[in-house]
Order: C-alpha cells, then sequence, then structure tokens
C-alpha cells in the first residue's frame, strides 16, 4: 500500500487539540517556527550531521545547517519544468528520475563516510496534500514540524516525542523505499549513524518561549497599541498604530520568503556546471533579493521607530561608536555600481582625502546607505550619473547625493513627480509605481544614527555627521 504525507501529518496530529487559526495566523507561526528550530535551537550547537525530510518545498534555509545535513524534499512535479533542461530546480540534487543532467560534482555519496549535505527532490502525489511539514533529526534535536486542519480550524503542530518520531520515519523510510530503494536506504544508514533517539528533557519547555518571543518580534498584533503617557489616545492615533503595526507584520512575511529564495540561489550558484546564462541571471535574481530584503528592513525599522514614543531620538554617546565612513562607502563601492548597472544608471565616488571617522551605528549605517541610494536613484531614467561626494563641513562630514537627471528633464520640459504619502512611513512614486520610505520617516532614521539629513527636490540629498574629534 502507498504511504502518503497525509498520513504522516495525521500521525504527527494525533491528540493534539484542534485548531483555532486562519491560513495567514499559522503561515507565520509556520515561519517563526522554523527561525526558532534553525536559529535558536541549532544555531547555538556547533554544526553535527543529521537528517531531514520536508514538502513541498524545502523548509531549511541555513546554510550553515544545509552544509551538514542530508536532505528529502518531495515537491510538485510540476516544479521541475520551472528550471532549464538539464538542471535540477533546488541547489546540490540530482534530477528526477528520467530528467537529464549529472548529480554536482564534487559532492559525497550518501550513505558513505564522507560529509554530508545537500538535499534529493523526490515528486509529490496527489494524496499527499500540499501543507507543509518538516522532519529533522540530529544528535542534539529531533522535532517534526507540520500544518494540519480545515480553513478556520488551522494549527501549528509540533512534535518532540521519540515515539511519534519513530513511528514518523518509519512512513517516511516506507515512502522513500517506495519512491527510490536506494534513497531508502540511504536514509536508514544515516540514521543508524545518529543512533537512538534522546532530546533534552526540557527541550519544549525552552521551544515554546522561544517561539512566542519570535512571533512578538516579527508579527504585533494589530489589537495591542503601544502606551502613550499623558493623554489620552484619540481614535486617528489606534488607526495609525493599528496601521503601523500591521505594516511591520507584512513587512516581515515579504523579507523572510525572500531570504529563504535567496539562500537558495547562492547555494545553487556554487555549482561549478551551471551554462553562463543561468548564472548570471541567478546573480541578478540574488541581487535583487538582497535589495528587497534591506529594503523592506528598513520599512520595518522605521515602522518601529514610528510607533515608539522617544525611540526617534538620537542614540547616546555610549551607544554611537567611531566609524570609518570613507572606507564603508569605498567597500559599498563595487556594490552599487552592480545594483545601479541593472537600471543603466552610472555611479560617481568622490571622497576627500585624511577625513576623520563619524560617530554613528556602524551596524545599521550600512543598510540605511543602501536604502538612501535605493531611495535617491529609483526614479532616475537610465543613462543618469549618480555622484556621491563625501567633504569635510566644519565639525562634522557632508555626504551628498546629486545627479545629472534634473537639469535634463528641466531641457526637455519635464517636471519630476512629487512622491504621495501613503501612511505615516510610506511614499508612492507615481513615475515607477514603487513605495519607498517618505522623507520624514528617512529624515527619523538618520536622526537616530546620529545624522542630519536635508533634500532639495529630487536632485540633492545631503547627510551631515558629526565628526568623532568633535563629538561629545
Amino acid at each position: 500500500m502507498v504511504v502518503s504525507l497525509g498520513e504522516l501529518r495525521a500521525l504527527l496530529a494525533d491528540g493534539v487539540p484542534a485548531g483555532r487559526g486562519d491560513e495567514d495566523s499559522v503561515r507565520r507561526q509556520w515561519w517563526a517556527a522554523l527561525a526558532t528550530v534553525q536559529a535558536d535551537l541549532l544555531g547555538a550547537a556547533p554544526p553535527q550531521p543529521g537528517v531531514w525530510l520536508a514538502a513541498p518545498l524545502p523548509a531549511l534555509y541555513e546554510p550553515s545547517l544545509l552544509e551538514w545535513l542530508d536532505g528529502w524534499v518531495w515537491t510538485p512535479a510540476e516544479v521541475g519544468n520551472l528550471m532549464p533542461s538539464g538542471l535540477p530546480l533546488l541547489p546540490g540534487l540530482p534530477p528526477l528520475p528520467g530528467e537529464p543532467g549529472t548529480p554536482p560534482q564534487g559532492r559525497a555519496p550518501r550513505g558513505t563516510a564522507g560529509r554530508p549535505g545537500g538535499f534529493r527532490r523526490l515528486s509529490l502525489r496527489e494524496d499527499d496534500g500540499t501543507d507543509p511539514l518538516l522532519v529533522l533529526i540530529t544528535p542534539v534535536l529531533q522535532v517534526a514540524l507540520a500544518l494540519d486542519g480545515p480553513p478556520h480550524q488551522r494549527r501549528l503542530v509540533v512534535r518532540f516525542e521519540a515515539s511519534i518520531l519513530s513511528a514518523a520515519l518509519e512512513l517516511l523510510d516506507r515512502r522513500l523505499a517506495q519512491d527510490d530503494p536506494a534513497e531508502g536506504l540511504g536514509l536508514r544508514r544515516r540514521l543508524q549513524l545518529l543512533g537512538p533517539l534522546r532530546n533534552a528533557p526540557d527541550l519544549a519547555t525552552r521551544f515554546w518561549p522561544l517561539l512566542a518571543q519570535r512571533l512578538a518580534a516579527m508579527a504585533p498584533s494589530v489589537t495591542l497599541q503601544p502606551l502613550v503617557h499623558g493623554e489620552k489616545r484619540s481614535e486617528g492615533s489606534d488607526a495609525v498604530s493599528s496601521e503601523l503595526a500591521l505594516l511591520e507584520a507584512l513587512t516581515h512575511e515579504v523579507r523572510t520568503p525572500l531570504a529563504t529564495i535567496r539562500t537558495l540561489i547562492r547555494s545553487l550558484l556554487r555549482r561549478t556546471d551551471l551554462p553562463a546564462v543561468v548564472r548570471q541571471r541567478l546573480e541578478q535574481i540574488d541581487g535583487e533579493c538582497s535589495e528587497q530584503i534591506d529594503r523592506f528592513g528598513l520599512i520595518f525599522l522605521a515602522a518601529e521607530l514610528q510607533r515608539q514614543p522617544g525611540s526617534g531620538q538620537p542614540l547616546s554617546d555610549s551607544e554611537l561608536a567611531r566609524t570609518d565612513l570613507s572606507r564603508l562607502l569605498y567597500q559599498l563601492e563595487a556594490f552599487w555600481q552592480r545594483q545601479l548597472g541593472r537600471r543603466e544608471l552610472k555611479l560617481v565616488l568622490e571622497i576627500a582625502a585624511d577625513l576623520p571617522p563619524v560617530m554613528s551605528d556602524p551596524s545599521r549605517l550600512e543598510t540605511m546607505l543602501g536604502g538612501l541610494m535605493d531611495r535617491f536613484s529609483r526614479s532616475l531614467p537610465s543613462g543618469s550619473e549618480v555622484r556621491l561626494r563625501l567633504l569635510p563641513a566644519g565639525s562634522r562630514l557632508k555626504l551628498q547625493l546629486s545627479s545629472d537627471d534634473p537639469e535634463s528633464r528641466e531641457a526637455d520640459g519635464l517636471a519630476a513627480a512629487v512622491p504621495m504619502p501613503v501612511g505615516p512611513v510610506l511614499s508612492w512614486n507615481p513615475e515607477t509605481g514603487s513605495l519607498q520610505l517618505s522623507r520624514q520617516a528617512t529624515q527619523r532614521l538618520f536622526h537616530r544614527l546620529g545624522g542630519r539629513l536635508t533634500e532639495r527636490g529630487g536632485s540633492n540629498l545631503t547627510v551631515f555627521f558629526p565628526a568623532a574629534e568633535h563629538s561629545g
């Protein structure tokens, strides 16, 4: 009898209370659970070999884990058509039976003493369902996760019990034996090397508080409003706070799958047998993912600052650090050249010699500068030149972005479109159709990092940073 993954979900859900969530809420719980497992539970331990089995797409996305774990992923059969002929969809995988292509070079065969890593793609069947599931077995952590339940009764299922996990592995072993006997043998050999299942006694008591912390950070409830001391909240301020909380949740929902896509793309780029055109396209996808991850990260930060009273004040001197802004700009130059080159824009960097360091927060300054470059260049037409200057200005350093575009537009009789406000932190550019941080939100973020932003039309942006010698 053919084993379906639906049977596995039913096994994992046995004895679990009925769900009461909708699709959005359980998907948020799923992403939070994956982050908790990978970052909080496994990320704190040294890399160790193990196995993982997932459907309908890879659930793990941390490169440091993927390098050490052997995986099997059941995906829809149609997924194989999304990649050029001869290439598997997922990194490090041989093609499905009947597909052209060969396994990646240098990979240790499964079931040998070689270092593990990578995963094998198998086809879903009609009765498998499409709800996500993951079974992960390592020496320090054994866990099974799944989403289950009808609409409006959805639930996240998490199991740590050795008896449940053993039964789940038995089902998966039978399924692998039906799909590919050699892969089933490889799974059994790996499990034998790992030994008996043995989770720490306090694992569940540690997992759920960590998951709750993740959920609280990634998706603030729109029904919980921050307190504003000394004044009564109006209906308008309640609406604004709800909008900002929802914006924080949406930005996280966008960034998390983009980070997964970027991880898979970078794993695929490590292959040596990719055609040049495929590698070029994958690098473009990687760059776009990185830009959007940083962009939505800034939107999240801006919304967070707007929601928290007093958080827009500059960081204290003890929180700011000496930062070599000249060196940071030189480090970002190559990335910005590639980023602007995709829009057929040019970058000219002019940095004065022997400039002192500035006082700022270096951990966030790089992201802020990237957001500033994106905000400034997004509306420029092809062929424009972006000029970035860093000059001394008394007790400060002046970082200036300018473009030759406004002059050419004026010569052509065109007027630059004025961005339209969309909520408290975003504006919409009618020329490009893109959302971006508003001027006020951008000023607020730089003010937080010790800088002062001024903007003149769309042709000139200037940020003043306090020089380290004159700070405090």
